[in-house]
């Protein structure tokens, strides 16, 4: 396979010194390398990890081979490595990392995590026992001839987990459950985004100390991290060097990006197919933002709230306007038995000067004159082979290039043409590609050792940047701390404001959909702001009063609805409404818009994830 340098020369060393090596199965996701009292490995003299070998009782490489055994052609059996107990290397005391993970468990007992999560030690108990029975740990299945584990048994995690200060560490643990019984991959288990494509067109690969390197990046990679350095871009990737997406940043340094030192005065903005005002946190602050910006441009849809800000409005298209190979994500649906490919085609023609926002953007390279750069950029984001790649000396339409990626994809025979009469083309998953843990050749973490380092590195450059930042976090275990409002079991005055979906609408952008404002109206849940009965009942609430919520940050109003499908302390409210803007006439004023009570600072966001923290205490009353 060929391997694409990256821009960044630390990315090109660590492609150069741990591409893919060896077909090894590694069976265990538990860590069992020894670690030193300051966290870190013990290595060799080549710098590889040691294990504990149980059976020689001496320390060996973590990819040391002994005996006999059969391992895809290949004569080896691997060391007995220990995952618990205590050693010493060299004159080293040491502990395997597993055992670092074992430790810090044991003070989050049932009894205290009783008093954070208000559920009763023995029901924790009664969960835990369940979720490990269910996992049936050490049975098999047979698929399509392939023997695979048999792990009946997930947990799943999602912005509700991570969505906090702190927050990284709790889906880190969380994730930790599916680790420690195999499930993560295998039937019945944990699937998520699929990790291997078809035909192998992406899957993790062995990286240093053989953990794995994903194949496929929706945002970015987390490891290896980023180059820890003063901030290039307005998203502050660079001190936030394992996020996985860094969209929340964005609003720190347009607030001030003289602050981060930023290396010049942001001066134009493009937003496209987004809505910031409404999806971003701190309304008032980010109209502030965007008033520091000398010219703006929004491509939208609709007149909303962001565009108002705008200098220039260009209308979009509409998806039943437009044109789109290859539309459908499908390696976000694991639980799908076939790989396929469609095209959008429109329905209508657009309305008005509407048009595709991919067009815009084609015609402004050739006006400005960056037409080789973004050519370039096409080519290597949509993998564009020989015959098939953008020539920067001529331009190309919208079509075409959705021509060259069909043909590029699937050969002369299936290109824009042969998807317009066919509508898609799909392809039977395979069981590696399905169930593909089993059939990696590299190791899952579990003990994120190279978080210490990381941390360091960001400490030592805040410094030089006379910043505070809380570097606390980049720990290799994974630990519980409160968010900033915490408090366990409130005091009675304040209530905790969460968000919830409904799952007939998405984010802000059908919320002036007549259709589904009307089931929304009908819906005894949707757009309302849950209250449980006893909080409802001190504050002389009851469904369908407009009712007041009120954080440090803002006020939004909405209608009640009383209910006992929500926690006693807890309110909740379904996003994205509330909508403002003058000429969005359905959307205007139906509903609670969430985000008004996030506070948007440092205090507030997550220092490794940069997810700004949606656990609010609120006021409520009626209005």
């Amino acid at each position: 396979n060929r391997i694409e340098l990256h821009p960044r020369p630390r990315i090109n060393r660590f492609i150069r010194e741990f591409s893919p090596h060896g077909y090894i199965h590694y069976h265990m996701d538990q860590d069992n390398r020894t670690v030193d009292k300051e966290g870190h490995y013990v290595r060799d003299g080549d710098g590889k990890p040691l294990v504990w070998d149980l059976a020689s009782g001496t320390p060996k490489p973590y990819d040391s081979w002994q005996g006999s055994a059969t391992i895809r052609g290949q004569e080896k059996t691997q060391v007995a490595p220990a995952l618990v107990g205590r050693f010493e290397v060299n004159g080293t005391p040491c502990v395997p990392a597993f055992e670092r993970i074992k430790e810090g468990a044991k003070s989050y007992t049932p009894e205290k995590m009783a008093k954070i999560t208000s559920l009763p030690a023995e029901q924790i108990r009664e969960v835990a026992r369940d979720y490990g029975r269910s996992a049936r740990v050490g049975s098999t299945i047979e698929i399509d001839g392939e023997t695979l584990p048999f792990r009946p048994a997930a947990v799943h995690a999602y912005r509700g987990a991570f969505a906090h200060k702190h927050g990284t560490q709790t889906h880190i643990a969380i994730q930790l459950l599916n680790l420690l019984v195999g499930s993560l991959y295998v039937p019945g288990g944990a699937q998520g985004s699929d990790a291997v494509g078809p035909n192998q067109s992406w899957a993790p690969v062995p990286g240093p100390d053989g953990l794995m390197v994903t194949g496929k990046i929706h945002h970015s990679s987390v490891y290896p991290p980023t180059d820890v350095a003063p901030p290039e871009l307005l998203e502050l990737r660079e001190l936030f060097p394992i996020s996985c997406s860094v969209s929340s940043a964005v609003g720190l340094s347009l607030k001030d990006h003289k602050k981060y030192q930023i290396p010049y005065d942001p001066e134009i903005l493009i937003v496209f197919r987004a809505n910031p005002m409404m999806s971003r946190v701190a309304p008032e602050e980010t109209a502030q933002a965007l008033r520091n910006i000398p010219f703006t441009v929004s491509i939208t849809r609709e007149f909303n709230e962001t565009a108002e800000f705008a200098d220039i409005v260009l209308p979009d298209t509409h998806d039943l306007e437009r044109l789109d190979i290859f539309p459908n994500r499908f390696d976000l649906l694991p639980e799908i038995d076939y790989w396929f490919w469609g095209v959008r085609q429109p329905v209508v023609k657009p309305y008005g000067q509407a048009r595709h926002w991919a067009e815009v953007l084609l015609e402004l390279s050739e006006r400005v004159g960056f037409r080789r750069d973004f050519y370039e950029i096409l080519n290597i984001n949509y993998k564009l082979k020989n015959g098939t790649r953008l020539d920067p000396s001529r331009p190309y339409r919208w079509d075409e290039i959705c021509d060259c990626r069909a043909r590029s994809a699937f050969g002369e025979e299936h290109g824009l043409d042969w998807f317009k009469k066919n509508g898609s083309l799909r392809r039977k998953r395979t069981v590696p590609e399905m169930y593909s843990r089993v059939f990696l050749d590299c190791r899952f973490p579990v003990y994120f050792e190279f978080f210490i380092d990381v941390g360091k590195d960001v400490a030592e450059l805040m410094k030089k940047m006379g910043l505070e930042w809380d570097t606390s976090d980049y720990l290799p275990v994974p630990f519980w701390k409160p968010c900033p409002d915490f408090k366990e079991h409130g005091n009675g005055e304040h209530l905790y404001a969460v968000s919830y979906k409904v799952p007939f609408h998405s984010l802000s952008n059908t919320s002036d959909n007549p259709w589904l404002v009307d089931l929304t109206e009908r819906h005894p849940y949707a757009n309302k702001v849950l209250l449980h009965t006893d909080a409802a009942r001190a504050r002389g609430i009851h469904t369908g009063d407009l009712i007041t919520v009120e954080s440090v940050a803002g006020k939004v109003k909405g209608r009640a609805k009383v209910t006992e499908c929500i926690h006693p302390e807890v309110i909740g409210i379904s996003g994205i409404f509330g909508h403002w803007a003058k000429n969005r006439p359905i959307g205007r004023n139906n509903g609670a818009h969430f985000n008004s009570l996030l506070p948007l600072n440092l205090e507030r966001m997550d220092m490794v994830s940069a997810a700004i923290d949606s656990c609010i205490r609120v006021k409520v009353s009626r209005a």
